[in-house]
């Protein structure tokens, strides 16, 4: 077997790249997600491929709050109006599935609120709040060489594959943060362990 950096190298690489974004994230932005979220009559929430994942997970921890979630795409998800809100999750802000979800519900009127990992993109200028997780910048790294970067961008290869899939480092960033926002509204909202349980699925 080809000698590998250990695993947990990598781990602490990619912690020390979280720690960088959470310490880039503007407050402003968190506050302006909050506010929409709280006003919204009801909060869709969209991704593509592994964003997606993030988007659902995201959308289950709201329905555990209480609020009314759903996931854009699926066949119970209701039509959207100018009184909902759309969380949209893209690393790009121009995956085209999401993009044109995100100029339907300009169109309709209501909220959007895009979390990114670039700063300008079609659907930046779309939207509400925008919050952007720094998983773009090439010059923020710990390495003498760029390694961890690369690696965390998929861009390090060995002899056949890449290390570490592209995008992670924004995906796991963004469920991070998601996790974080369903914290602060726990604080927001003086929710119980209990009735927050009491929502888990018991069908499954």
């Amino acid at each position: 077997m080809d000698s590998c950096i250990p695993l947990q190298e990598l781990m602490l690489i990619m912690i020390s790249r979280i720690e960088e974004v959470a310490k880039s994230i503007d407050q402003h932005q968190v506050e302006c997600i909050l506010t929409e979220i709280n006003r919204a009559e009801r909060i869709f929430v969209l991704g593509a491929g592994r964003s997606g994942f993030v988007a659902k997970s995201f959308g289950m921890r709201l329905m555990h709050l209480g609020m009314t979630a759903y996931v854009v795409g699926e066949t119970v998800t209701p039509a959207f109006n100018d009184r909902d809100i759309l969380i949209a999750f893209s690393g790009s802000g121009k995956t085209k599935s999401v993009l044109e979800a995100c100029e339907t519900t300009h169109q309709i009127g209501g909220s959007l609120c895009l979390i990114t990992g670039t700063k300008s993109s079609p659907m930046a200028d779309l939207a509400t709040c925008v919050v952007y997780l720094k998983t773009d910048d090439e010059s923020v790294h710990t390495g003498s060489d760029h390694f961890d970067l690369r690696q965390l961008k998929g861009e390090h290869r060995s002899i056949s594959h890449p290390s570490t899939p592209l995008g992670t480092l924004f995906e796991t960033s963004a469920m991070i943060f998601a996790d974080s926002i369903i914290s602060a509204l726990i604080e927001l909202k003086n929710c119980s362990i209990d009735e927050i349980i009491h929502r888990y699925s018991n069908m499954q």
